[in-house]
């Protein structure tokens, strides 16, 4: 089992800057990738950006390429998504999800934690 648990989300302005967290515990030397996804209101849940606890890989959705960076420290388990340029668009509940290797279907969910930006 993995256990994740998101910080850092809060009410901005466009233009800001905000830093969420996402610190896993468990067996996250299981897992595959890390991500983080969105839901805003009324809307499904889209793929923002993942990276690997080992290596340099990392992906982003186009929506966020350029502003948002994906990032993780290994010693604290912990994987950060740092969000530039902030925008009302990106106003939504942000989820960290950890990958199942295997199956490559994200198995592990946050509780989420809300982002809102007012223009």
């Amino acid at each position: 089992q993995v256990q994740l648990v998101e910080s850092g989300g809060g009410l901005v302005q466009a233009g800001d800057s905000l830093r969420l967290s996402c610190a896993a515990s468990g067996r996250t030397f299981s897992t595959g990738l890390m991500g983080w996804f969105r839901q805003a209101p009324g809307k499904e849940r889209t793929f923002v950006a993942a990276i690997r606890w080992s290596g340099t890989f990392t992906y982003y959705a186009d929506s966020v390429k350029g502003r948002f960076t994906i990032s993780r420290d290994n010693a604290k388990n912990t994987v950060y998504l740092q969000m530039n340029s902030l925008k009302p668009e990106d106003t939504a509940v942000y989820y960290c999800a950890a990958q199942n290797p295997v199956s490559y279907d994200y198995d592990y969910w946050g509780q989420g934690t809300q982002v809102t930006v007012s223009s």
